[in-house]
């Protein structure tokens, strides 16, 4: 596969999960990001074989392929929950959408890790976390679940590169697994990554407690809290705390290459802008 960068946001499926291609067509996105189904809500009914249809026919026609895609569960799924009834709901709602990942001919499924809420250890949250992450893929054909850093809000796990290296340590098929760093929770955990050398001594310890095999995916933000300021907050590039040379040297860094770069700014208006910049970094 000819090396490239694989540029995008996370796109509406407003009407339908089969506008996202062309909603991420029409900002000059090569990869895109996109809810699987409403986020905020713990059920929707089935695809049916007209939306799975026309999803695909829009990928073919916009010329996406399926790793270029990074579709994003549900904000209510917590597989860490020390509820047994709220984590078998959690469950329930993730297979789902696995399921509903391979339908749409889809390789990848991110999703945050899940939160202690301060009644269980981070140990043992990540115990049950992985069980739920090895339920799933006996119970689906070929997903990669794709594990989110997060910026280490609340009794959210995932801030630190060690509880991604466990999580995959607890995975029985390493080869269904892969890990997507998002900038702004990166940052806000407390990873430098405003200059050289920080970026460079920040991704070497990443490499060396994760590994590059296993990244699939990033999240390309600026933060609006400072470095470990544990605020999951994002800033449109060059506006917030971590200021543009990160993102200048993630595009021009082949370790980098072949996997979705997914922009969540908040100012969508600028998506298409962003995107020409990034690529305009790429090579420099």
């Amino acid at each position: 596969m000819a090396t490239k960068k694989m540029v995008g946001a996370h796109v509406s499926i407003s009407g339908g999960v089969f506008n996202a291609p062309l909603n991420a067509k029409a900002i000059g996105a090569n990869a895109f990001a996109m809810f699987l189904k409403n986020q905020r809500q713990w059920s929707a009914k089935e695809y049916d074989d007209k939306t799975i249809d026309a999803f695909r026919a829009n990928m073919k026609e916009c010329g996406f392929a399926s790793e270029a895609v990074l579709p994003h569960d549900g904000y209510l799924i917590n597989l860490g929950s020390p509820d047994s009834e709220s984590r078998e709901k959690s469950m329930d709602a993730f297979l789902d959408e696995a399921r509903r990942t391979e339908e749409l001919g889809l390789k990848l499924l991110n999703f945050h890790p899940g939160s202690h809420l301060r009644k269980i250890s981070e140990e043992e949250c990540l115990k049950l976390i992985a069980e739920a992450m090895n339920e799933t893929i006996a119970k689906t054909k070929e997903v990669v679940l794709v594990i989110e850093n997060t910026a280490g809000q609340g009794s959210n796990l995932g801030y630190r590169f060690e509880h991604l290296a466990r999580l995959i340590e607890l995975t029985n098929d390493k080869s269904r697994v892969g890990v997507c760093l998002d900038t702004c929770h990166m940052f806000a955990s407390g990873y430098e990554l405003r200059d050289k050398d920080g970026f460079e001594r920040t991704f070497a310890e990443f490499d060396s407690i994760v590994g590059f095999s296993y990244l699939r995916g990033m999240h390309i933000n600026d933060s609006k809290g400072g470095i470990g300021s544990k605020l999951d907050r994002h800033d449109n590039l060059g506006e917030g705390a971590i200021g543009m040379e990160c993102f200048r040297f993630i595009m021009s860094d082949s370790r980098f290459d072949n996997i979705p770069l997914i922009l969540e700014t908040p100012n969508e208006d600028m998506w298409p802008q962003e995107i020409k910049l990034l690529r305009s970094f790429e090579g420099n």
